[in-house]
């Protein structure tokens, strides 16, 4: 017999509602993060047609965090890169390679902790943002070494997100660059 404890089950009903049926009592999302803190296992169905839905209120307790004021887990460039790998030939590489990133960010946590109490202050946020590095790195190297295409680099389109008035710019400094070309040409022709 098993001696692992079954997970909570929470019912999800047609008005949004999510009923922990351990307790008998209706929580919010807020209380399923905080179950998840504490390491407590659930699994939620939807309380009509009785399909598990764990991983959408799992993503919208994720959602709903990062709405919250202050800093946020996951910055905008991560999540495109993860939008990109969506029907994309590594889309399936992707979900092991963030459950080996997070597991290994897990048991280096207690490391982290104490590198950033001996050196609080600027110097707390270094051993930080080097893990950061790292893992972005074996991230990177994972992502070349199984893709068949080359990288875009720094120069590429997607490089850097668009902002309000650069395509204006783009056009002008296009625009500049063709007058240029067309001189030189007009230049050469007349030789």
């Amino acid at each position: 017999m098993a001696t692992d404890k079954q997970p909570t089950v929470i019912k999800k009903y047609a008005n949004r509602r999510l009923y922990h049926t351990g307790t008998s009592t209706y929580v919010t999302l807020e209380d399923l993060a905080g179950m998840v803190r504490k390491g407590e296992d659930f699994v939620v169905y939807d309380a009509k047609s009785g399909e598990e839905i764990t991983r959408s209120v799992l993503a919208q307790i994720i959602f709903e965090q990062e709405n919250k004021e202050g800093p946020n887990l996951l910055p905008v460039t991560v999540l495109r890169q993860l939008i990109r790998f969506y029907g994309d030939s590594m889309q399936a590489l992707v979900p092991s390679y963030l459950e080996f990133s997070m597991n290994n960010l897990s048991q280096e946590q207690q490391k982290l902790r104490d590198q950033m109490a001996q050196a609080f202050g600027p110097g707390a946020f270094q051993a930080m943002e080097e893990q950061v590095r790292k893992n972005m790195g074996f991230f990177t190297e994972a992502m070349r070494m199984f893709s068949p295409f080359p990288q875009s680099g720094p120069g590429a389109p997607d490089a850097k997100p668009a902002v309000k008035g650069d395509e204006t710019n783009d056009l002008d400094s296009l625009k500049q660059q063709m007058a240029a070309m067309q001189a030189k040409l007009d230049k050469l022709a007349s030789k």
